[in-house]
């Protein structure tokens, strides 16, 4: 028995490595990166992130939760319909495909593929292509059950992935308001892929392994799948700065995905409350972004060029800024004891000292401070800082 497992363990493994879903997923990363190296380029005439970012974070970030969900799902065994897998593929793929990154959001995937299978069985519709065929199956039987309690594990996840590493991949841009001046505003997207153990029908493990699983859907032999859960997040913020929004909304989803666990959970008392938690969940991933949305639809803007000193739009990755501890928003007023407005104000005043900088800043919440570094040969010539000005764009 302990062999079967572990082949069938290999076998899902196997299933992961073909699922076209992951090789998208890929693809699409890719894309991300160069187009944002692109932007970058345009803008700031550099790059400002390593364009493989974007790929490196896809995998990087998700695997410890995606660890804990499949240690959930096949301890608990969670099973679901393989058609429930089929359509989740078909949905993620789509909207990839139709750059939707927004979509991708776990309670719009799993619902909408919630949605299809019911409508499937409602009206005793199939679908068949070459060797696959689609059927709807009763979800009442206690896959509903399993289906919500894992949307909210994976919106938990998403929750965590806007709140501690959007910010990682926020590029700037430049932008014309309405007044016809420029100001700043921060892209964020991302596409995370976790990789989790599902339980399905199968043939390799009885159901009376012990303990397991807990809702068997009527089947006597399950089997594993190792299925990429893709999630997308998509953001322009203009009022505020990313360090300050992206958590808030990591936040709310993070509550969202606790309430859709809660909900799954009542479910197994009676399986109609999966249905309304999970077009409830719906419901609020909606609001949310529309909320937000509407934050940043306003002619404020929380980076932009200032008669008060230089703006920093943002700061390179491992320059002698960032280990000064300089942050985008905040305003460098003099350099060496000269004041700067522009990024040839901060080169001229750099060569005072060529082998050693000193900065007045006001922070964030308006507070002066002091702050100095030795430049070496290697660094940056202008520290690593990009400015808030004018440009042509």
């Amino acid at each position: 028995m302990v062999s079967d497992i572990l082949i069938e363990i290999v076998t899902a493994i196997g299933r992961f490595l073909i699922n076209p879903l992951m090789y998208i997923a890929i693809l699409f990363a890719i894309l991300l990166g160069y187009s944002r190296v692109k932007q970058e380029r345009k803008f700031f005439n550099r790059r400002i992130i390593w364009g493989w970012t974007e790929l490196m974070g896809q995998w990087r970030y998700g695997w410890l939760s995606a660890l804990l969900i499949s240690l959930v799902s096949v301890g608990l065994g969670l099973t679901v319909p393989k058609v429930f897998i089929m359509i989740l593929i078909a949905i993620s793929a789509l909207a990839l495909l139709l750059y939707f990154i927004n979509a991708l959001s776990p309670i719009y995937t799993m619902g909408f593929a919630t949605l299809a299978i019911w409508w499937m069985y409602q009206y005793n519709w199939t679908f068949s292509w070459w060797n696959i065929s689609l059927e709807g199956v009763n979800l009442l039987d206690g896959s509903i059950v399993t289906i919500t309690i894992l949307a909210g594990l994976c919106v938990i996840a998403e929750g965590m992935l806007i709140r501690r590493t959007a910010i990682m991949v926020t590029t700037p841009q430049v932008e014309k308001t309405k007044r016809g001046m420029q100001a700043i505003v921060y892209r964020s997207k991302n596409v995370w892929v976790l990789p989790i153990f599902f339980v399905i029908p199968g043939d390799i493990i009885p159901v009376d392994f012990p303990y397991w699983p807990q809702f068997t859907l009527g089947e006597s032999t399950f089997a594993l799948v190792l299925f990429p859960i893709v999630i997308g997040f998509s953001k322009l913020t203009r009022k505020e700065l990313p360090a300050l929004q992206l958590p808030k909304i990591g936040r709310s989803v993070l509550m969202l995905g606790q309430l859709i666990l809660i909900g799954g959970l009542a479910a197994a008392l009676e399986p109609f409350i999966g249905f309304i938690t999970l077009a409830i969940g719906v419901v609020i991933r909606i609001i949310i972004s529309i909320f937000y949305a509407l934050q940043d639809k306003t002619d404020i803007y929380a980076v932009a060029p200032s008669s008060k000193g230089a703006i920093i739009a943002a700061v390179l990755p491992d320059s002698p800024a960032e280990k000064m501890g300089l942050l985008a928003g905040e305003c460098i007023r003099k350099v060496n004891g000269q004041a700067i407005f522009t990024e040839n104000d901060l080169y001229e005043a750099l060569q005072l000292n060529a082998a050693h900088c000193r900065l007045e800043v006001v922070d964030r919440n308006n507070e002066i401070r002091l702050t100095q570094h030795v430049i070496y040969n290697n660094d940056h010539y202008r520290i690593g800082l990009l400015l808030a000005e004018p440009r042509d764009i």
